[in-house]
C-alpha cells in the first residue's frame, strides 16, 4: 500500500522520473496540441475534399446528361424542320399523306438508326394521334394526355421525365418539338423516345467505391434511375396531394400509386440549383451513407452520387491512424531521451548520496564516485568538490581524534596526579611517613634483614591505608 501512495504520489518519485514526466509533458504537451489541432484541420479539409469529390463526380454525371439530351434536341429539330416530315403533317388528306409516306418513314428509320439510344421516332398531328412511327404499335394512338404532347403543341420544346410508355410498357425519355408550316403554323409534334436503360447505364456507370452508386431524381423528387430497380419511382419524400394526383392521372411512370420512401435529408435535392451533399439512411440499408449532387441544367432534374460513410471515413481513420503513430513515435522517442537525460543526471546524485551515507557511518568509500565518467558540467564539478570535501572532512576527523586521544592522557595524567597529591597531603598518609621511619629505624636497631623489613613494612602500609579509608569514609557519612 506504501509502495502504491508513493507511485502515485509525484513528490515522492525520484529524480529520474520527475525529470522524465517532466520533460516528457513539456515535449508531448505542445506536440499532442499541435498535432490535435493540425489533425482537425486535416480531418476538415479532407472531409470537405470527399464531399467535393462527391459533388465533382455528380456534376460530370450530370452534365454528361445534359449534353446527351442537347445533342438528342438538335437532332429532334433537324427532324422537325426536314421538309418531308413538315409536308406529311402538313396534308390535309390521307392520300396526300400516304403519297409522303414511303419517303418520311425513311428519314424516320435513318434517323432511329442513327444513335443506338434511340427507342424510337414518331409524329403527331395536332390532335396528338401518332401517325407515322419507327414503332409501328405506336402508330393509331393518342397521346393528347402526356405533358410532352400539351407543351409542344404550344410551340414549347419539351423534355420529359424517365416515364413508362403506354403502348410499349418500356420506361424512356421523351423529347418532343412542334413542327411548324412555312407559314409558321404548328401542324404537329415530333417525338424521340431514348431508352431508359441507356439513361440508368448512364448514370450507373458513376462509381467512386465500391459501395458507391449514383442515382437521379426529377423535379417532384420522384428515383427515375437508381441501381436498385426496386427503388424505381418512389419519392424521396411524400408528394404534395396535387402533384400525386397529377403524376398518377397522367399515369407517367405506369403506377396508381407513388410510395415515397420517407428521408427527409434528401429534401435538400428536390430542385436544387447549386451543387450540394448531406448525409442520409436508406431504410432499406443498414448503413449510413453520404451524398453528393448536382443538378442538371437543360432539365429539373438532380443526379446523386450515394456512398457509405464507412467508405467515406476511410481516409479520415487512416488520417488519425497517421497523426496517432507520429505522436506515438515522437513521445517514445522523447521518453527515451529524457529517461537517458534524467538518469545521467540522477546517477551522479544516486552515487553522491550512497558516499555521503558511507561518510556519516565513518566508513568512506569513493569507489561509487571514481566509478562515473569524467565529465566537465556542473555534475563533473559537485563529484570533484564533494571529493574534497570528503578528503578534508576525513583529515579533520583523523586530527579530531588525535586530539581527543592526545586530551585524554592529559586528563588521565592530570586526574592521577591530583589523586596523588590528594594522598600526599593527607594527614593520615603523612603520619603513616612518620611511622615507617620510625619503624624503619627501630628495624634497623634490631637487626632484621631488608627483605623482612620491607614485608613488615608494607603489612603496617595496608594496614594504615584500610583505617584511613575506614575513617574518611565516617567523615564523610
Amino acid at each position: 500500500m506504501k509502495r502504491l501512495h508513493r507511485l502515485l504520489y509525484p513528490p515522492a518519485w525520484s529524480i529520474a522520473a520527475k525529470l522524465s514526466a517532466a520533460l516528457l509533458a513539456v515535449a508531448i504537451a505542445p506536440m499532442s496540441f499541435t498535432a490535435y489541432y493540425n489533425l482537425q484541420q486535416s480531418l476538415e479539409s479532407l472531409e470537405a475534399g470527399e464531399y467535393r469529390k462527391l459533388e465533382l463526380s455528380a456534376t460530370s454525371a450530370a452534365s454528361r446528361l445534359d449534353q446527351l439530351i442537347i445533342d438528342i434536341q438538335r437532332v429532334l429539330t433537324q427532324v422537325s424542320n426536314d421538309a418531308g416530315v413538315v409536308s406529311f403533317l402538313a396534308a390535309t388528306t390521307s392520300a396526300k399523306r400516304e403519297a409522303f409516306r414511303p419517303n418520311l418513314q425513311q428519314t424516320l428509320l435513318n434517323v432511329f438508326h442513327s444513335n443506338p439510344d434511340f427507342d424510337a421516332v414518331f409524329l403527331m398531328d395536332k390532335d396528338g394521334e401518332c401517325l407515322a412511327s419507327t414503332d409501328p404499335s405506336f402508330v393509331g394512338q393518342n397521346y393528347a394526355f402526356r405533358e410532352y404532347f400539351q407543351q409542344s403543341i404550344q410551340g414549347h420544346s419539351h423534355v420529359s421525365s424517365i416515364l413508362v410508355g403506354t403502348t410499349s410498357k418500356r420506361p424512356g425519355l421523351f423529347l418532343s418539338h412542334p413542327v411548324r408550316s412555312p407559314k409558321g403554323e404548328i401542324v404537329g409534334v415530333a417525338v424521340l423516345k431514348i431508352r431508359g436503360k441507356d439513361i440508368w447505364a448512364i448514370v450507373n456507370a458513376l462509381q467512386v467505391g465500391s459501395l458507391s452508386y449514383a442515382f437521379l431524381i426529377d423535379q417532384h423528387g420522384v428515383i427515375i434511375s437508381h441501381p436498385n430497380q426496386s427503388l424505381l419511382y418512389h419519392s424521396l419524400n411524400p408528394l404534395p396531394p396535387e402533384t400525386l394526383k397529377q403524376v398518377v392521372t397522367d399515369r407517367r411512370y405506369g403506377l396508381d400509386e407513388i410510395k415515397s420512401l420517407n428521408i427527409p435529408e434528401l429534401q435538400v435535392m428536390v430542385k436544387a440549383k447549386e451543387p450540394g451533399n448531406s448525409g442520409y439512411h436508406f431504410p432499406s440499408e443498414q448503413m449510413s451513407r453520404i451524398v453528393g449532387f448536382a443538378p442538371l441544367q437543360v432539365q429539373p432534374w438532380v443526379l446523386g452520387v450515394s456512398q457509405p460513410k464507412t467508405e467515406f471515413k476511410a481516409p479520415l481513420n487512416r488520417l488519425i491512424w497517421q497523426h496517432g503513430s507520429i505522436v506515438v513515435m515522437v513521445g517514445g522517442i522523447t521518453a527515451i531521451i529524457a529517461l537517458l537525460l534524467a538518469r545521467s543526471i540522477s546517477r551522479p546524485i544516486r552515487a553522491l548520496t550512497a558516499v555521503a551515507q558511507t561518510l556519516e557511518q565513518g566508513n568512506f568509500n569513493s569507489e561509487p564516485l571514481l566509478e562515473l565518467p569524467s565529465r566537465n558540467d556542473d555534475m563533473g564539478q559537485l563529484v570533484g568538490v564533494f571529493l574534497h570535501m570528503s578528503d578534508k572532512v576525513r583529515d579533520r576527523e583523523q586530527k579530531l581524534k588525535q586530539q581527543v586521544i592526545d586530551l585524554k592522557i592529559e586528563i588521565d595524567e592530570t586526574k592521577r596526579a591530583r589523586e596523588f597529591a590528594e594522598i600526599t597531603d593527607n594527614e593520615h598518609f603523612q603520619e603513616l611517613q612518620r611511622k615507617i621511619q620510625k619503624l624503619r629505624a627501630s628495624a634497623v636497631s634490631t637487626g632484621e634483614t631488608e627483605t623482612e623489613y620491607y614485608q613488615r613494612l608494607q603489612t603496617q602500609v595496608k594496614s594504615l591505608k584500610e583505617r584511613g579509608r575506614g575513617g574518611e569514609w565516617e567523615n564523610n557519612h
